[in-house]
């Protein structure tokens, strides 16, 4: 008895699943909400894959060197300072006066500083991954005045010229490949690692043998000049300690990224296929720090300045960028599927949306899969191209015409353009994709205005 009631109301719901425009439409909003899921794994994979490409390319380069950083060269003084102190004697009632003599440093910076830098780029692989490196030749020279330190209140008699020093600092002293040498005048001096542990901005202190001849340092400028090369990774920085410094770089890399708190000169600066080459000129009153400091060198790692080297196209990158219109490309197709069968009254089961909703999906594994293989264009027409013909002959055995199909095929082919267009663009990426929503959303609308919604 039960079932005899059941039954009619059962067939009832069945029939207005199968034939009303609403039941359809809830049906395909829902497919597209449960084929988010996959699209949700899809990224997890990109973002897994981007991490994996990071951790390769830090072990290349931690391997090879880090980036390079150069603050020097820097005179360090020694000078004394004096603290008196009174001691009372109890037996002859007088005060007794103690004169203690301390050596603490003064950090001296050059007057001018030119550097003339080389820099050999190539990129290393692992796998499938790349990471951009260089050999770097760094040529410095310069000069000091004569020093006078009365303004910062040491007596010109309480410096210690015959225990002076020059400094260099560096971020890369694993990937230092030479040793190093600077000439002050016409004498060559070494250079030691000083490790200091209590350093305020993670740089290595690479310190010369004591000066011997320091006479130069207080009557008249003394000259300088020294070289290092660097293995290095990602960038190449200078902190313009020089009342003038200047820095020319040339480099065999297209895709320099000029970056710090200056930028080289535009009328100097000039980047082609087979390298670059860039000027940079900054003077003292462009920077908020003096050329003299008293105790201890100070943390100027934020004035630097320089180029990154690095790979500038991302696969990765690009791949989770067309992955975000994956919700717009299933969204889309379902569309089409949907007005295909309201206008041409062609049954499509739930199933067959499904598979190519799922279909639609794999473009996107695809896509991350080839292009570690190849280049993001060439995977990108692979995948898309995959995708479309299997779609396209699917929807041949479903509609049984080779009309549908074949609009649904170009229907896929200029949305997988229209994306790829806006992948590539940088600064119109948005005006062009909402101009592109437009176009989509009135061919829609005057698709869809014969649609007769009432019977639904």
């Amino acid at each position: 008895m039960d079932t005899q009631q059941h039954t009619p109301q059962f067939n009832k719901f069945a029939h207005w699943l199968k034939t009303s425009i609403t039941a359809r439409m809830l049906m395909v909003g829902f497919l597209v909400i449960i084929l988010l899921i996959p699209l949700s794994f899809i990224s997890s994979l990109i973002n897994e894959r981007a991490f994996r490409q990071q951790d390769v390319v830090n072990e290349i380069n931690q391997k090879w060197g880090k980036n390079v950083l150069v603050y020097g060269p820097i005179l360090k003084l020694p000078y004394k300072t004096y603290t008196e102190t009174k001691t009372y004697n109890e037996k002859t009632k007088t005060y007794f006066k103690e004169t203690q003599t301390h050596i603490k440093y003064a950090y001296i910076f050059p007057e001018q500083l030119k550097a003339q830098v080389d820099v050999n780029s190539k990129t290393l692989k692992r796998g499938n991954f790349e990471s951009a490196v260089f050999t770097t030749q760094m040529d410095f020279a310069g000069h000091y005045i004569p020093i006078n330190l009365t303004a910062k209140g040491v007596k010109h008699e309480d410096i210690v010229w015959d225990k002076a020093t020059v400094i260099i600092k560096t971020s890369n002293l694993k990937g230092i490949k030479s040793e190093i040498q600077i000439k002050l005048q016409d004498k060559a001096y070494n250079f030691e690692t000083n490790f200091n542990k209590n350093s305020t901005n993670n740089l290595d202190i690479l310190e010369s043998n004591f000066i011997q001849n320091t006479e130069t340092f207080k009557s008249k400028n003394t000259n300088f000049n020294f070289s290092i090369t660097f293995n290095g990774s990602r960038k190449v920085e200078l902190i313009p300690i020089g009342k003038t410094t200047t820095m020319h770089m040339t480099s065999n890399w297209a895709d320099p990224s000029f970056m710090g708190n200056y930028l080289p000169n535009d009328e100097t600066k000039h980047i082609s296929k087979d390298g670059f080459k860039a000027d940079w000129k900054v003077l003292h009153i462009n920077r908020a720090f003096s050329q003299q400091h008293l105790k201890s060198i100070p943390n100027l790692n934020q004035f630097a300045f320089g180029t990154t080297f690095m790979v500038m196209v991302d696969e990765y990158q690009k791949s989770e960028r067309s992955a975000k219109y994956g919700f717009l490309v299933i969204g889309l197709t379902f569309l089409i599927f949907f007005l295909i069968q309201t206008l041409s009254k062609i049954n499509i089961h739930p199933f067959q949306y499904l598979m190519i909703g799922l279909a639609l999906t794999m473009f996107y594994t695809l896509l991350v899969s080839i292009s570690e293989h190849s280049n993001f264009l060439r995977a990108y027409i692979t995948a898309g191209i995959s995708v479309i013909i299997l779609i396209t002959l699917y929807s041949k055995s479903i509609l049984k015409t080779f009309k549908f199909p074949l609009f649904i095929g170009a229907s896929l082919s200029a949305l997988y353009a229209f994306i790829y267009v806006i992948i590539q663009l940088e600064n119109y990426a948005l005006l062009v994709g909402s101009i592109g929503l437009f176009l989509i959303l009135a061919t829609v609308m005057f698709v869809s205005r014969k649609i007769d919604w009432h019977n639904g």
